[in-house]
């Protein structure tokens, strides 16, 4: 990690993610925009870009970003796409191809995804499959893209039987993370990507945990003195472990945590009305309290880890939807090998581990439910 003064003078900090030849940084900062352009210049080698973003972050954002593009000498196009989990499917995909095809792009036309995870996800996987692949930039714009999908080349599209089932590695040239856009964030959105960070503290790092717990109101409100050295430690957790398990093969399935039960929230909920920070929140808990049912945690870490997301104002107790409609979403969950799941457990907080459960181990049972996921 390292931090350099940009030209507007603002500190710019660096963390590596270390994949031999497709290793690359993270540049984290406060308004550094404008700075973009001439980085996303250098690998583009056709001298095009286009930037694809969803209408709400498009509106606020996106001059910046094209006008920083087009100063750095890069032809520019925009393209939106609907904002929303839901928009993360092949059509919206074809959309994406078809006009990638009207702008005339290249294998040197880079593409920028410029907002949360759905564009981020959508827009990589465009760009790793269009022309077998293009150059591929993130600037996300939320503390849940800038703090996990943005980082590590994970890229897909939903089916209607399940999330992120249709998929590619394709690392980014870089991620560029301007902590200011996230003051434009309603605060349920703020709260939501949250989840992510506390995630990688629990999985990974007891410090950063405390941290959280110190600071979490203060966060909340987007203190840059709290939240930029958080964000920072939080994205070198995640280049960490990518680093060490690019393909997800082992070690990286603990970044996982949460997100078996969570996506099966998503699924049920038809991908409205439940954010994925807060599908993952509600997934935390439960796992946390599984860990704690086979007495792999302490007694105690479950409540702890509850608490602090309720601090965070983010749900904690999964929707009633029947037991067999869960079993349903789980079988198709892209971690199952054969009969069983590979399920990340906690053994205590800042350390876990993954362990393999059928769907009917994992699937909710207890009533202590409520119809709409319950927030703080």
């Amino acid at each position: 990690m390292s931090a350099a003064k940009p030209s507007n003078g603002g500190i710019l900090r660096t963390v590596q993610v270390l994949l031999a030849e497709r290793s690359y940084p993270i540049q984290l900062g406060t308004d550094i925009l404008t700075e973009v352009g001439p980085e996303v210049a250098r690998c583009a080698p056709s001298g095009r870009a286009v930037v694809v973003t969803v209408p709400p972050v498009g509106r606020r954002y996106a001059p910046t970003v094209l006008r920083s593009l087009r100063g750095a000498g890069l032809r520019v196009h925009r393209l939106e796409v609907p904002d929303g989990d839901a928009s993360k499917n092949l059509r919206q995909l074809k959309g994406l191809y078809d006009a990638l095809l009207d702008c005339g792009a290249d294998r040197g036309t880079a593409v920028v995804a410029l907002g949360g995870g759905v564009v981020g996800d959508l827009a990589g996987y465009a760009a790793a499959s269009f022309l077998r692949g293009l150059p591929f930039v993130q600037i996300p714009t939320t503390v849940l893209a800038m703090v996990d999908a943005s980082i590590g080349g994970k890229v897909a599209v939903n089916l209607p039987q399940g999330k992120n089932l249709v998929g590619a590695f394709h690392q980014p040239e870089f991620v560029w993370i301007d902590i200011a856009t996230l003051r434009s964030l309603p605060p349920r959105q703020r709260s939501a990507g949250f989840a992510e960070m506390v995630k990688v503290a629990a999985i990974w790092d007891l410090e950063l945990f405390e941290r959280l717990e110190r600071d979490a109101e203060g966060l909340l409100e987007l203190d840059p003195a709290l939240l930029l050295p958080a964000l920072e430690r939080a994205c070198a957790i995640k280049a960490e472990v990518v680093s060490r398990d690019e393909r997800e093969s082992d070690l990286r399935m603990l970044l996982n945590f949460g997100h078996t039960l969570g996506h099966a929230v998503e699924k049920l909920s038809r991908y409205r009305g439940v954010l994925h920070g807060e599908a993952v929140s509600m997934g935390m808990v439960a796992a946390a309290r599984r860990s704690e049912a086979l007495e792999l945690s302490p007694r105690g870490t479950a409540d702890r880890l509850a608490a602090l997301l309720v601090r965070l104002k983010l749900p904690i107790e999964l929707p009633d939807f029947p037991r067999k409609a869960y079993l349903e979403a789980l079988r198709v969950d892209k971690k199952k090998r054969a009969s069983h799941i590979r399920y990340v457990v906690l053994k205590g907080i800042g350390r876990a581990e993954t362990l393999p459960l059928e769907p009917g181990e994992i699937a909710p049972r207890a009533a202590r439910r409520s119809r709409r996921p319950r927030r703080a």
